[in-house]
């Protein structure tokens, strides 16, 4: 398997850095962006995983977060891979923004032609960390994962169906219940079928009720100027479900904030923390 870098710059102490891989998974070559403290240079560092949302690659969150300096600080390795395979040739991938490239939904498709290279569970949770803890000082027993909107669900269904993996999980506006919003039903219906039964595997809010629990307290904030937050995202339907399911939880509803990275620039320092104190507890 190849890994490769494409770039890599000096950044508070650490490096900030760019590299690609023939992915087995997925079938095709991938981007992740990986910063690496200064810790790092020391002893292996605990990691977090950032999955960015529709649309986005690996990029926008390494430009736009300002996640960086507090990384540092901390002592965190953060990976953020691309959101979906690219110029695989499936019929239709580039046709929409909130299907195909740029947005895997971090589920494995059922559904041909996407099946053969739209594995971003598989990905995220196996194929990605190896190479991680194969190619930099990232520690296997500290992991935590987060993410933005679309990523927002992965890292919440992920961390949900891998408590015993992951210490800690945060979300900033996630599409929490994808199974009763127009992005989920339209991309699980293509990528999963129609047996709304198999949705329930990849929707936050169904597991929870279905018995999923992660130990430690979910932080998310959803901006109250987010234009997408009552026909998309609705957090409601995943706070009452932990609510009524004991599952602890921590929603933090920001006035005038939206969708966007500035939003996401404010209160990463305060996401970082809350997976570093996670870590130290450990």
């Amino acid at each position: 398997m190849t890994f490769e870098k494409v770039v890599e710059n000096a950044c508070f102490g650490g490096t900030q850095g760019v590299y690609k891989h023939s992915s087995q998974e997925l079938d095709c070559e991938m981007r992740l962006a990986v910063f690496t403290p200064p810790q790092a240079e020391v002893e292996p560092c605990p990691v977090v995983f950032w999955l960015s949302g529709l649309t986005c690659t690996e990029e926008n969150f390494t430009v736009k977060a300002g996640a960086q300096w507090v990384a540092a600080e901390l002592g965190l390795v953060i990976v953020a891979p691309d959101t979906s395979p690219r110029g695989v040739n499936v019929p239709g991938e580039d046709d929409s923004y909130d299907f195909g490239s740029g947005a895997g939904f971090y589920l494995d498709a059922t559904e041909a032609p996407w099946s053969q290279h739209y594995r971003m569970y598989s990905y995220v949770t196996g194929e990605l960390p190896a190479l991680i803890f194969k190619h930099f000082p990232a520690r296997a027993d500290r992991q935590a994962i987060m993410g933005h909107s679309m990523g927002g669900h992965g890292a919440l269904t992920i961390a949900l169906k891998n408590p015993d993996t992951f210490a800690s999980v945060s979300a900033f506006a996630p599409i929490v219940a994808p199974m009763q919003v127009p992005w989920g039903e339209k991309a699980f219906g293509r990528y999963l079928g129609s047996d709304r039964a198999t949705w329930a595997d990849y929707d936050a809010t169904a597991l929870i009720r279905a018995g999923r629990r992660h130990p430690g307290t979910i932080l998310i904030d959803q901006g109250l100027a987010d234009n997408f937050l009552a026909e998309q995202l609705q957090p409601n339907l995943f706070i009452d479900a932990c609510e009524s399911a004991g599952q602890a939880v921590e929603l933090r509803m920001q006035l005038d904030y939206d969708h966007s990275y500035f939003f996401i620039a404010t209160f990463i320092e305060d996401h970082l923390r809350h997976h570093a104190a996670a870590f130290a507890a450990l």
